[in-house]
């Protein structure tokens, strides 16, 4: 179910939807920026689609923005904006015009839409593009008018699918440029998916991750990789046989889950990689084994899916 009460709460689902969503209970609060990750088949999309009342749950409640997303979807989408994974507009016209429909179709007169219009094109920059078609725009230039065309009618949630997916670097370091300062002046809840986790580690204030329809995992990126995926430790020895000793020492350390050694390198996690270091080249110096190398790596989103799926979320093929 997707459930909100006043401005307090953006939504919230409780179970569950159709096949592909087998139990999701979420809350969201207003004005923050969740980020929604999982592989390819997880069932993000189709909770997106049902969230944005394009697909019925059949199943479950889901409440957003204060309205039931069976019983009063015009009243969602009155209040939420959706980008989706593809483009929006239409080639034939013109950006402005393209976005003083899209006014028009949420009930604002036309003198309201057109001001609307007027006024996300200066929020993200597409004014010098006013009387360009979309066909011509570049990439980046597309997404933001994707973005424009989610905002036009003031929601209070924005949905974004993706939304820097295909982008080059600076293209997709723009639109979060735009993304944040939407936030910052406007207080508008973004939830998002997302297939760079850097973007969902850098960016997002929360995380949760969805694998064969529930959610596994829920919590601030940090907190996440703190708990569930721990720093890492790798030491490089002289030779295969000093890594097989330095791998038992390790298990000490770190236990036998935590270590695997790979010919010459062994590698260990553990909670706190600058207090496990220096007690763990202690431990190999007292056991006759010298490290050629050492260092330490902080986790990553990626890490905390290895450790509760067994598999790479950057292996998988993402929706």
């Amino acid at each position: 179910m997707i459930h909100a009460r006043g401005l307090t709460r953006s939504f919230r689902v409780r179970r569950e939807t159709v096949e592909a969503v087998r139990g999701v209970d979420l809350d969201v609060e207003a004005g923050g920026l969740v980020a929604f990750l999982g592989p390819n088949g997880a069932g993000k999309s189709t909770c997106l689609r049902i969230l944005t009342t394009l697909l019925p749950p059949t199943s479950g409640t889901a409440t957003v923005a204060g309205h039931d997303v069976t019983a009063d979807p015009a009243g969602v989408r009155a209040r939420i904006g959706y980008v989706g994974q593809k483009n929006s507009a239409g080639e034939s016209y013109r950006v402005l015009d393209e976005l003083v429909t899209q006014g028009r179709c949420y009930g604002l007169s036309r003198a309201q839409a057109r001001l609307r219009a007027e006024e996300v094109m200066r929020m993200l920059d597409l004014e010098p593009l006013a009387r360009r078609t979309p066909g011509t725009l570049s990439g980046g230039q597309r997404r933001r008018l994707d973005i424009a065309l989610g905002l036009v009618h003031r929601p209070d949630l924005l949905f974004l699918d993706e939304p820097t997916t295909g982008l080059d670097p600076q293209s997709r370091a723009d639109i979060w440029d735009h993304i944040l300062r939407l936030r910052a002046e406007h207080g508008t809840t973004v939830f998002m998916t997302t297939h760079y986790l850097e973007e969902a580690d850098n960016m997002a204030e929360r995380v949760v991750i969805i694998d064969h329809g529930r959610v596994i995992a829920d919590g601030t990126a940090e907190r996440l990789k703190s708990d569930l995926a721990g720093d890492h430790v790798t030491v490089t020895t002289r030779d295969e046989q000093e890594a097989a000793t330095a791998a038992l020492v390790a298990e000490r350390v770190a236990g036998p889950e935590g270590v695997t050694a790979e010919g010459t390198v062994v590698r260990l996690r553990v909670a706190h990689a600058g207090a496990s270091l220096p007690e763990y080249l202690r431990a190999l110096e007292a056991a006759g084994v010298k490290a050629v190398t050492a260092e330490t790596a902080r986790p990553t989103l990626d890490d905390v899916f290895l450790a509760l799926t067994g598999r790479s979320l950057r292996e998988s093929d993402f929706e």
